[in-house]
């Protein structure tokens, strides 16, 4: 069933029920005040009755019956009968409708007046006095009328009832269209939207009804998944262009050494090579998973809280080891109040990875490979700090510095692939922390990195 659809019948169920009880109410109280009225008219007959029969100016019994008798009054089927106090009735229309018991007549005595029914007949039992003699009058009778209307009364509600549902129907049916002739024409653009025409976005007002905050959200959706494409694609060029160099590197030295007879140490220099390009190639393919894994499935990511200056030194010896003739110099912030504040909450195992990819960066870009190294506080963060004097990046180089694959002049002749960076960066950034860098000739290159401990 359609939104219009389901719209439609709750709307129109909803009106209905609402109606149904209104013409409930408007039945119901029609029929009390009809009740009302007539047994007024009865308690009317029969004092009026009983002041003709047993008042002070009276008419003969026969008189009052051949009245009756020629429809003279005003109630239908209409019978009257008086007690007097020994319990004699005094007049009675021969009609034969009423049996009034013993016990009826001392309840009308005691309470004055009573009213009952039954089936159709209504009967009203009320004490009249004249002279101190105290009698009881019944008159009784059939609202033929007042059932009739009542009767006509529920027909035209059943029939206005059934004529507003279809009413009802036609304009919820209409409005229900209208309403979401806006979500039909969104459905419609969004049709037309493929891998093809990424680009296309829906179009919002200054409205901000509901339908343009789901277009706003379904362009925001479409710009990360634009963004998603290419990087897709682009992930796919560079990463086939930056494996496709080593293994051909590797296969020509590999063949080249099969079809020349070299000598063992010639041999041993090949290997060397050999071993040098695989080790590269797995360092990239280590760097490209992890990328992946990162950009993928973020909550795959365990934290916990740890020592960061524990970390820092942890890396530092891994660098140095690596790298024996590099200089990483650290200085820590030996504030008072910060000394005992280097805890921080996140994946050891990535923040590990940043700062082994930034000291090996500073020292690979340093001529003299030699990295300074600041540790301190900012507030609620950590800040570490990461100096080289190396060549300058560009200016208009450092907006792309964090793109994947992307390597500036600066690194001509060095070796690298261009992921770390941007592995750093979206490590840095599922930690909710900032990457800064400042670039100049005389001053060398620093990266900030500010992590929040919170």
């Amino acid at each position: 069933m359609t939104i219009r659809s389901r719209l439609t019948v709750w709307f129109t169920g909803i009106v209905s029920v609402l109606l149904l009880l209104f013409c409930l109410v408007i039945y119901l109280i029609a029929g009390q005040l009809r009740q009302r009225e007539f047994q007024e008219r009865l308690r009317e007959e029969a004092l009026s009755s009983a002041e003709l029969l047993v008042g002070r100016k009276t008419i003969s019994a026969e008189l009052f019956k051949l009245l009756d008798l020629n429809h003279l009054t005003v109630l239908n089927e209409e019978e009257i009968i008086i007690y007097d106090r020994t319990d004699q009735i005094r007049y009675e229309s021969g009609t034969d409708y009423l049996a009034i018991s013993q016990e009826t007549l001392n309840r009308v005595r005691q309470e004055k007046e009573i009213y009952w029914r039954e089936g159709d007949r209504e009967i009203v039992g009320t004490a009249f006095t004249n002279k101190s003699t105290l009698f009881v009058v019944f008159a009784s009778g059939v609202d033929k009328y007042g059932f009739t209307k009542q009767k006509n009364l529920s027909e035209l509600l059943q029939i206005g009832w059934l004529l507003a549902i279809l009413a009802t129907f036609a304009a919820g049916w209409l409005y229900a269209g209208r309403s979401l002739q806006p979500l039909r024409r969104v459905i419609g653009q969004i049709d037309g939207i493929t891998a093809s025409n990424l680009g296309e976005r829906l179009p919002t007002s200054a409205d901000e009804d509901e339908i343009d905050q789901l277009s706003a959200r379904f362009n925001q959706m479409l710009d990360r998944l634009q963004d998603a494409f290419q990087t897709q694609q682009a992930f796919v060029s560079h990463a086939s262009h930056e494996l496709r160099t080593p293994l051909t590197a590797i296969s020509g030295q590999l063949e080249v050494s099969l079809m020349a007879d070299e000598e063992p140490a010639e041999l041993r220099a090949t290997i060397a090579s050999v071993l040098d390009d695989v080790r590269g190639l797995a360092k990239l393919a280590n760097g490209l998973l992890s990328l992946a894994q990162i950009g993928v499935d973020r909550s795959a990511v365990r934290v916990a809280p740890f020592a960061f200056d524990e970390l820092l030194w942890k890396a530092r010896a891994e660098v140095l080891r690596l790298h024996p003739d590099y200089q990483i110099v650290v200085m820590l912030d030996d504030a008072p109040d910060h000394t005992a504040s280097w805890q921080l909450t996140g994946s050891e195992p990535l923040l590990y990875t940043v700062l082994i990819n930034f000291f090996e960066n500073g020292g690979k870009f340093s001529p003299d490979h030699r990295v300074l190294v600041y540790l301190g506080h900012d507030k609620n963060a950590v800040v570490i700090r990461v100096h080289n004097q190396g060549k300058p990046i560009e200016a208009d180089e450092l907006p792309h510095l964090f793109t994947p694959f992307w390597r500036g002049t600066n690194a001509t002749g060095i070796a690298g692939h261009g992921v770390g960076l941007s592995l750093t960066h979206r490590i840095v950034e599922l930690h909710k922390g900032k990457i800064t860098v400042e670039s100049e000739r005389e001053f060398g290159t620093l990266f900030k990195i500010t992590l929040p401990q919170q």
